[in-house]
């Protein structure tokens, strides 16, 4: 079989551009290796990931593919200037501030994929955001973890982590009331009317769409393991395979969320990753799962002797709690996000760390010392995983640098102890959506976690988010106010 070229016959594509010319490390023997091996795909998807985790790009044809990764892109650099309603927020300078000029977009090494179930077959590559020279765009927030990871890596850090996946299955018609409601399920159309936590029976009733979650998953090398029923009626969570590389594992949360709405759409039904849809009913968190491993391998949070913790891990818990409050934003995006934080609700409401307890904010789960890891449970599954990663490493480098001590750990139930879980290193909690973006304006942690445009940029596309909710009327107004004031 002769391999498909997609460039001018008897032209090379070696010798055009240099291996490794692409700034982002893309070379173009991936490129040429995956189109040899799928002659069968038509189109691509590119994506690039804005400050709300929405992937925007464009859906390009085969022979279009080869060229990016020879010379890159062109995107205009508002595209990381939208709100998540997909407007422009001139505040952010990435608008008329450049005059809406393009940058440069570059594959990410190794995120060339072929997409399950697509007809006529289609490919998928995630894009980070350069500039015409060549230096990362300081507003693309892949490149504000990349940062992260290298400021650990230079002092001689490596972190490792996961991300876990919760989020509902919807019906697409209303329920009686007008609201939205469970999807029933797709195997037999029994109703999701209850919490079956845990229960087998009501994963089997998804068990075609779980079927093809996991077969794409597979086919985009992303490894999806653990699916529960979660504690709400509709309600799920699948688990992501720990990764080496922060980077990756947040490209995995990203990829895996485009899969279950993608299987989700093919069945009918809606993948809601909204983190508050039931009022009455738990919210979906988006749990971190982090680790550091030294020069040799060797993890900094296990302790070396039963019941003494590891300096280093009290350390970057005290970090942690230090900045919880200055980067809530990032861990709660969003006006809905809010509505997730109550008692009893499974969501932290204060700063608290505990082991083996699911009611802290940082909980260290049980298990082996060589598997000792924090969970960082504040953050929605509305939120941005690239950001969340970032805020939380640089929490643990702020932690790990001044070491910080976290306070008393909390036992039992951290509900009712939120009073006695405040400890000096702890700063008080936004109240709300508009605190938190208020926290975060004027936050020199976040500025410096984020970077000065990112920072900017993430801040402004908030405040004009909330500008457009309060300005907005919403029902309860009417069934409260209309005819009684």
């Amino acid at each position: 079989m002769t391999a498909p070229t997609d460039f001018p016959q008897g032209q090379s594509s070696q010798g055009q551009s240099p291996q490794g010319a692409s700034p982002s490390g893309a070379t173009l023997a991936e490129v040429e290796s995956f189109l040899f091996a799928h002659p069968e795909i038509e189109a691509f998807d590119l994506v690039l990931t804005d400050c709300n985790g929405v992937g925007r790009g464009k859906i390009i044809r085969r022979h279009e593919l080869l060229p990016i990764y020879k010379s890159g892109r062109h995107l205009p650099v508002s595209i990381l200037g939208l709100d998540i309603c997909g407007e422009d927020v001139d505040e952010t300078g990435l608008v008329w501030d450049q005059g809406d000029g393009d940058m440069r977009a570059w594959p990410v090494p190794g995120s060339l994929v072929a997409l399950a179930g697509t007809n006529p077959p289609r490919g998928e590559v995630l894009l980070s955001l350069y500039t015409l020279d060549g230096k990362p765009m300081t507003s693309d927030p892949r490149h504000a973890l990349a940062a992260q990871v290298e400021a650990l890596a230079a002092e001689g850090l490596h972190p490792a982590g996961a991300f876990e996946l919760e989020f509902f299955l919807l019906a697409r018609e209303r329920g009686p009331d007008g609201k939205v409601q469970p999807a029933a399920a797709v195997l037999d159309g029994r109703p999701a009317s209850a919490t079956e936590v845990y229960s087998v029976d009501a994963l089997i009733g998804m068990e075609p769409l779980f079927a093809e979650i996991y077969a794409a998953a597979a086919k985009a090398g992303i490894k999806a393991e653990t699916v529960i029923s979660e504690y709400a009626p509709g309600q799920y969570e699948l688990t992501l395979h720990y990764r080496t590389d922060v980077l990756k594992a947040a490209d995995d949360l990203i990829r895996l969320k485009r899969i279950v709405r993608l299987a989700a759409r093919r069945h009918g039904i809606i993948a809601c990753f909204m983190a508050k849809p039931f009022g009455d009913k738990a919210g979906s968190g988006m749990h971190f799962h982090v680790s550091l491993a030294d020069g040799q391998g060797r993890n900094v949070f296990a302790e070396a002797s039963e019941g003494a913790w590891s300096e280093r891990l009290l350390h970057a818990i005290g970090g942690l709690r230090a900045t919880m409050a200055d980067a809530m934003l990032v861990f709660a995006p969003h006006a809905n996000s809010w509505r997730r934080f109550s008692s009893q609700s499974y969501a932290p409401v204060s700063t608290s760390w505990g082991v083996n307890n699911r009611s802290v904010a940082l909980r260290v789960p049980a298990g082996a010392a060589s598997a000792r890891r924090i969970e960082h449970r504040p953050s929605g599954v509305d939120a941005n995983p690239y950001l969340v990663a970032t805020a939380v490493l640089a929490g643990i480098r702020h932690g790990l640098r001044n070491q910080i001590d976290p306070g008393p750990e909390t036992t039992g139930n951290g509900y009712d102890t939120v009073s006695s879980t405040v400890h000096s290193s702890s700063a008080a909690m936004p109240r709300d959506w508009r605190a938190a973006i208020e926290v975060a304006k004027a936050s020199t942690f976040l500025r410096e976690a984020l970077g000065e445009d990112l920072h900017r940029t993430f801040t402004a596309i908030k405040s004009a988010e909330y500008a457009r909710v309060a300005r907005t009327i919403p029902d309860i107004d009417y069934e409260l106010y209309l005819e009684r004031v």
